[in-house]
């Protein structure tokens, strides 16, 4: 952990070495990819959307065998460790983990821990606690897709492990800036049924969060699970208008027109590649 102006913020070393979590992989990461994860993060922070941040980045002495393209041609790179920080690292796969194999008293004790550390709008006396998180996660995780449409950032791999329960960007992977609007966009190479395409992210985002609702419903009586699902069915509509919002924004757009969003619509479609 590591304090500043009284908050609390937690350090991660990416690129260090094998962890219980690493499965088959070797807990490395290249000089490339490191470096473009400094810098992105770092540049997602000053156009003002959630995301972790790096504090350092060293040049590893080990070599690293990895197959950039994923075509067979495996080469030997420059390894690197990066030091990066979030307020937390938990995510919506930390959750789904305990309630897959059972362990819900862990499960209540983790989802506990994480609001009074992080939710402080949330009374931990209050029966409703876990509808309430469940509320805010939901409306966060719409602002912060509709933020990276706004910049045109694709996260290339938008699984319940890569989302955070804070809604804040992190694990940057194979992610990608476009360059002009192409719903169809695509930064990771690896992905060939473009299942999280620059288009579909908001789509996915409600998968994931139906996947948090699932992990949560051990723990919620059946009047909550009835209000969870009516809040989950209100993710669309809170995407939207933030994503409505953001727009105008950018064309400066002020009060309320019925033919803002058809404006935004048309300008988005003459943008798109030839």
């Amino acid at each position: 952990y590591f304090f500043r102006h009284g908050e609390r913020w937690e350090l991660q070393l990416k690129g260090s070495g094998k962890t219980p979590y690493s499965r088959n992989g070797d807990g490395r990461a290249v000089l490339r990819s490191s470096v473009r994860e400094f810098l992105c993060s770092e540049a997602m922070h000053y156009l003002g959307i959630p995301t972790s941040r790096a504090a350092s980045l060293v040049v590893s002495d080990d070599d690293v065998w990895r197959d950039q393209f994923y075509n067979g041609n495996i080469k030997k790179e420059r390894g690197a460790i990066v030091l990066r920080l979030a307020k937390s690292w938990f995510r919506i796969g930390s959750l789904e983990i305990l309630t897959h194999s059972g362990e819900l008293d862990l499960l209540r004790r983790l989802l506990d821990f994480i609001i009074q550390e992080h939710f402080p709008s949330i009374a931990m006396n209050d029966s409703n606690r876990y509808l309430e998180f469940f509320s805010t996660v939901v409306s966060e995780t719409a602002n912060l897709i509709a933020l990276w449409m706004s910049v045109g950032f694709a996260h290339g791999v938008c699984n319940t492990d890569n989302f955070s329960l804070l809604s804040i960007t992190i694990d940057y992977g194979p992610f990608g800036f476009m360059d002009s609007y192409d719903p169809n966009f695509v930064p990771n190479t690896s992905d060939d049924e473009r299942r999280y395409k620059i288009g579909n992210q908001a789509s996915v985002g409600l998968f994931n969060l139906s996947k948090l609702l699932q992990a949560l419903k051990p723990l919620l009586d059946p009047r909550q699970k009835q209000l969870a699902s009516q809040i989950l069915e209100g993710y669309g509509e809170h995407y939207y208008s933030r994503f409505t919002e953001l727009f105008k924004a950018k064309l400066g757009l002020l009060g309320e027109n019925e033919n803002d969003n058809f404006l935004i619509a048309f300008l988005l479609k003459v943008s798109l590649p030839c």
